[in-house]
């Protein structure tokens, strides 16, 4: 049996595939204790640990460790004369009109800021050796007496000779057993030394927070009979085993939607579709993320509450409108949705755990899109009543009806996911007619086609089971590691061998990861090199392939630099411009066993004929209503409808139709206008 759970701000997901079966269970989550809404959902679900051979979880607990500033204390050790560092930070401003500009505050206090005497060069010569005994000796006393947990080691140039961060990792090891020492080598090994030093400190922030939160999960998870595979994803769309995400928390910062885009690309593939815009509203966000033939894009690095962070994401864009978005009237008398949440607890107002104001689920559930007899098949109740009187302030502000407030809050909502898709879009220079949209997060379905409306799309793919469609990416996703170094040189004669052998090197050095892991056969390897013209602040990443490799000349280098840097700035530069290579990066794969079957989970219950709805332009309306498990294969309904799932519903607006496919997906198409 194969077992995904997926921690998310407001339910906790599981699926769980064994052979021809399938179990679903969406919990709330528990802020305060993730572990616990874990336990539950396997609880609920009925899952018997010691039959499982495969469980892999993501979640969201690094995230809200940094977000709400729960980490640990952590004391930073750099070289002498680097002190501020994390402080000075970029001479930028994110807003240059704001007089009371405050730059992103780090993780650490200046005096837990730590120096020690060494010198390294770009070169990775050292200039100053490291005296390590008398270094250690100085700073054990200070780090004991400050009480921290954890320690960030950032020295000058590590990352072209870690030889003086190593020696000093290992030493403050032996002598402070009871703090994690990450040394920044460890988690990047690139250039920038700002961004080095900001990612080594919220890596050595959340490690202990990951660390414990593992560490009970496990306990408590053997106690229950498990003892086979277990897994956390990446933020790259990748797994990889526990024990190695105990060395690197940092890179499991958006697990969650980096399973859902898995998810996402594994039934799109399934439904003949490599071209998609996935789109993930769950209850807090929305996410959204652009995949060209099967792919989706990967980011170098991110930011995480105005810190940067340099770890290989899946490129996402996140707006703040989930089903809990709260809906709202400004100063100005704008009505305004999100990014404030309703959150887990206490929810929307229909939830009836004392929700009060008005959210994006109300919204539905007042305009008839959501029936409360079949939210979560029916298992949770919904209180219709709660959401109007939600919204009587908002209509009463607007001069509008309760169902007149609760369209244009959908309208509202609409327009700023339709913001989000362009910003990895049409601001990228792809036509998102060119791709089909698939939604998926309870709330994703519902506003799916009128999303696709506004961009002119003529295609949706809604996954089955979509609301748990993030869990189902954990258990459909490969292992998988990004590695990067930063090697500068100019494209020469010399620069080949120069390539060549950085391939080498991280080929071997990904090979003894897995094999650590227990994965050394059937690996794949995709390889990388960021190169840029000579006095550029930024690079181009350009794609090495084996056999490009054995043949590789200094100037088919720099024609696959001058192709790469044309795709994305219509400009190669001009011949002869100097060019240079700054850094590799490899990704090493090795694919799941087989890919796990996904189904409609079968509707419980009667589904009524039709049902009551306000239609997108305020008018009233009735829709068909079906159980998705119910519909014929390859036979279109025509909206309005609704299909109804245990996990989310599909609205399928006027002007559209939904097919049912062999995979059960749902496939919306747009009447030709």
């Amino acid at each position: 049996m194969r077992v995904g759970v997926e921690v998310g701000g407001t339910f906790t997901d599981l699926v769980a595939v064994d052979g021809g079966e399938i179990q679903l269970r969406k919990v709330p989550s528990t802020p305060s204790s993730p572990d616990i809404g874990v336990l539950n959902a396997l609880d609920q679900a009925g899952v018997a640990l010691s039959g499982v051979g495969d469980l892999v979880h993501g979640s969201t607990v690094a995230t809200n460790a940094l977000l709400e500033r729960k980490g640990a204390k952590v004391a930073f050790v750099v070289t002498q004369g680097f002190r501020d560092i994390l402080f000075l930070q970029r001479h930028d401003r994110r807003n240059i009109y704001d007089l009371r500009y405050k730059r992103p505050r780090p993780v650490v206090d200046r005096a837990d800021c730590f120096e020690v005497a060494e010198r390294v060069d770009a070169s990775g010569t050292i200039v100053s050796k490291l005296d390590v005994s008398a270094e250690v000796a100085r700073l054990v006393p200070l780090l004991r007496a400050g009480g921290y947990k954890s320690v960030a080691v950032c020295l000058l140039s590590s990352y072209a000779n870690a030889a003086h961060e190593e020696a000093l990792r290992v030493a403050l090891n032996a002598a402070l057993p009871e703090m994690l020492v990450t040394a920044s080598a460890d988690v990047t090994r690139e250039f920038r030394e700002f961004e080095r030093a900001s990612t080594a400190t919220l890596a050595a922030y959340v490690q202990p927070v990951i660390d414990s939160y593992l560490s009970r999960l496990e306990t408590e998870l053997g106690t229950r009979g498990f003892a086979a595979r277990f897994s956390i994803m990446q933020s790259n769309g990748g797994r990889i085993p526990a024990t190695a995400m105990r060395r690197n928390a940092i890179s499991a910062l958006f697990s969650g939607p980096a399973a859902g885009v898995v998810g996402a690309i594994r039934q799109a593939e399934r439904a003949g579709t490599g071209n998609v815009i996935t789109f993930d509203m769950g209850g807090t966000s929305t996410d959204v993320c652009l995949v060209t033939d099967g792919k989706p894009g990967i980011s170098p690095d991110t930011e995480l509450d105005g810190l940067p962070v340099r770890t290989p994401v899946i490129d996402i864009a996140t707006v703040g409108a989930g089903g809990g978005s709260l809906v709202w009237i400004d100063d100005g008398g704008m009505l305004r949705v999100g990014p404030r949440s309703a959150g887990a607890e206490p929810g929307p107002a229909c939830y009836g755990k004392g929700g009060t104001l008005p959210t994006i689920t109300d919204a539905h559930v007042i305009r008839g899109t959501i029936r409360p007899e079949a939210f979560l098949g029916g298992t949770m109740e919904i209180d219709r009543a709660a959401a109007e009187r939600a919204f009587e302030p908002i209509a009463q502000a607007l001069g509008l009806t309760v169902a007149e407030a609760a369209t244009a809050a959908l309208r509202l909502s609409t327009a700023n996911i339709v913001r989000a898709i362009q910003l990895v879009s049409t601001e990228k220079g792809n036509d998102p007619r060119d791709y089909a949209l698939v939604p998926y997060g309870g709330a994703g379905p519902l506003l799916a086609a009128e999303i696709a409306e506004e961009m002119q799309l003529s295609r949706v793919v809604v996954p089955p089971n979509p609301g748990v469609l993030s869990a189902y990416g954990l258990i459909a996703s490969d292992f998988s590691k990004i590695t990067a170094i930063t090697r500068r040189f100019v494209v020469d004669a010399d620069a080949p061998e120069k390539v060549r052998a950085a391939h080498t090197e991280m080929e071997a050095a990904a090979r003894a990861d897995f094999e650590s892991y227990g994965l050394k056969d059937g690996l794949g390897f995709e390889f990388v090199a960021d190169m840029r013209f000579v006095g550029q602040a930024f690079e181009v990443p350009v794609e090495l392939s084996p056999q490009t490799l054995c043949h590789l000349d200094a100037q088919k280098l720099e024609d696959l630099f001058q192709a790469a840097h044309h795709r994305i700035f219509l400009h190669g530069g001009s011949r002869g411009q100097k060019i240079e290579v700054v850094g590799f990066r490899m990704t090493v794969t090795r694919a799941i066993e087989e890919l796990p079957a996904f189904r409609e989970r079968a509707s419980e219950g009667t589904t009524p004929k039709t049902s009551p709805v306000v239609l997108p332009d305020g008018g009233p309306g009735t829709a068909a209503v079906h159980a998705a498990s119910s519909l014929k294969i390859g036979e279109p309904v025509a909206g309005p409808a609704l299909i109804e799932g245990y996990s989310s519903t599909t609205y399928v607006p006027p002007a559209w139709a939904v097919a049912r496919d062999a995979e059960d997906n749902l496939i919306l198409t747009r009447a030709a206008q």
